[in-house]
């Protein structure tokens, strides 16, 4: 493919690209790394069977979420995590796809996000939940930040046992 082509390919991320923010590494299998073109993704699923909640979050919010899913397996809710990377990507998806990655039938999902949370009801729904903040102007290191906004795992579990 030449780079102009690249350049202008509508069908997936341009880039990947690495944050200096050191975030924890997720490891993702060879499909889900190839997922990652389709906008959105399931990065850890429910075990044994359909999931009771779903977080979703993107970036560096997937770490949280991630966090989150130990604990609520834990308290024995089955607990999808989905990677968001592209939205505008994933929207384009067919129904089935979309359908497989969030499920209709499972209303009661979280996302979190450090920045705008009204984006996030499109995919969260009036029965879902986002943990985030609408404003901006705050500066420190990033850790101090989401700990005063309360964009923590232990926030995301507590909306999620709240749905």
């Amino acid at each position: 493919m030449s780079w102009k082509a690249a350049i202008t390919r509508q069908d997936g991320p341009s880039v990947l690209v690495f944050s200096r923010q050191n975030l924890p590494h997720q490891p993702r299998s060879d499909e889900q790394v190839k997922l990652i073109e389709r906008g959105g993704y399931v990065l850890a699923d429910a075990e044994g069977g359909n999931p009771d909640v779903i977080l979703l979050g993107t970036g560096s919010e997937v770490s949280l979420a991630v966090e989150a899913k130990k604990v609520l397996d834990a308290a024995g809710l089955k607990t999808r995590v989905v990677s968001l990377p592209s939205t505008d990507v994933f929207d384009r998806r067919d129904a089935a796809y979309r359908e497989s990655v969030l499920p209709k039938a499972v209303r009661k999902r979280v996302a979190v996000e450090a920045g705008i949370t009204d984006f996030w009801r499109k995919y969260v729904g009036l029965d879902g939940a986002v943990i985030g903040l609408d404003r901006f102007g705050a500066s420190a290191p990033a850790g101090e930040l989401y700990a005063y906004f309360g964009i923590t795992a232990e926030k995301v579990v507590e909306a999620a046992k709240s749905l």
